[in-house]
């Protein structure tokens, strides 16, 4: 499939598309926002009239079938990502879909064989997997720079706050009907996507998940460990009713070490015997623009060099769903 120019559609204009990836749309090359969709009406053309969008809708199937939309980038919440991709397949579009790529695995692969059925590209939004901070560790892990690589260790963790106690008020990131688990689901998503672009695929998994706040019924703690298919090792811990905030990743190799968090905007930090350097990266004002650069030149020139398609998102989702095997179990 070629594209003479992206003319993308959005299912569902909520606040991830006002600064993160909306704009970023309009701001690219051969690419131009035609049309957002939401189910309420009004915010919809609200949203349309304030980023100069020429079309809205409150359904999803008008959107999809628009003959001016020529490819769908659905940023709703991941218990509609499957329907809407599976709709906008058999409707010839290609797909760009929020993550985590969908509630579980087994979507995942539903919506991949979807797309290749009628080959249409799909491609998931980890685009820290395009930044220049990432790609920096990825050059100095494929340089050699820590020497052989051993293994990968993740902390992440947040502290216990109101909103989250509130059971009146929940979010939709917690509910494991819509978001497949809890914020795990949402937010380790990238971690451990990340991972898998800088280290490869994950082969084995061991995990274990509770809830240990009791405000809601998803898992709220997650500890486990991974074997890649490079034989590297990782081990990873996320809680979200700690203390405090919390979020280092360190890869060890034979020669040094790296250290860098997935959602700060601190120093990536190299430690070897010849000392530490450091290297500082400015936060991306719309942090989907590299990512979608990519996929856009993808769709114009049919070049394929994507590196987030369902392929990997699917790997990320497998990873996740071992994980919190036993708590759902």
């Amino acid at each position: 499939m070629k594209l003479d120019k992206v003319r993308w559609g959005i299912i569902g204009c909520g606040d991830v598309t006002e600064v993160k990836s909306g704009p970023a749309f309009q701001k690219i090359n051969n690419s131009e926002l035609v049309a957002v969709m939401r189910r309420t009406g009004e915010l919809a053309k609200d949203y349309a009239k304030r980023h100069h969008v020429p079309k809205w809708y409150d359904d999803a199937d008008m959107l999809i079938n628009d003959p001016d939309v020529n490819a769908i980038y659905i940023a709703t919440p991941p218990g509609s990502h499957m329907e809407y991709t599976l709709k906008a397949a058999m409707a010839g579009k290609p797909v760009y879909v929020e993550k985590p790529m969908a509630r579980n695995y087994s979507e995942c692969q539903e919506m991949i064989a979807a797309c290749e059925k009628v080959g249409v590209p799909l491609y998931v939004a980890y685009y820290r997997r395009a930044q220049p901070r990432f790609l920096k560790i990825k050059e100095l892990l494929e340089n050699g720079a820590i020497g052989e690589i051993r293994f990968v260790s993740t902390t992440q963790y947040q502290k216990d706050t109101e909103e989250k106690q509130n059971a009146d008020k929940l979010s939709w990131r917690v509910k494991p009907e819509i978001a497949g688990g809890g914020l795990f689901f949402d937010l380790a998503s990238h971690t451990l996507d990340l991972l898998d672009f800088l280290l490869g695929p994950i082969t084995a998994v061991e995990g274990f998940a509770s809830n240990q706040g009791g405000y809601y019924s998803a898992e709220d703690k997650v500890s486990g460990t991974y074997l890649f298919e490079s034989g590297v090792h990782g081990i990873g811990n996320w809680c979200f009713t700690a203390f405090e905030d919390v979020d280092i990743n360190e890869i060890v190799g034979s020669k040094g070490k790296i250290t860098f968090s997935t959602f700060g905007n601190e120093s990536v930090k190299l430690m070897t015997k010849q000392g530490m350097e450091e290297w500082n990266f400015e936060r991306p004002e719309h942090v989907h623009q590299s990512l979608v650069e990519i996929i856009v030149s993808d769709l114009t020139t049919n070049s394929r060099l994507c590196p987030s398609t369902g392929l990997t998102g699917a790997r990320t989702n497998w990873v996740m769903g071992e994980l919190v095997k036993n708590y759902y179990q």
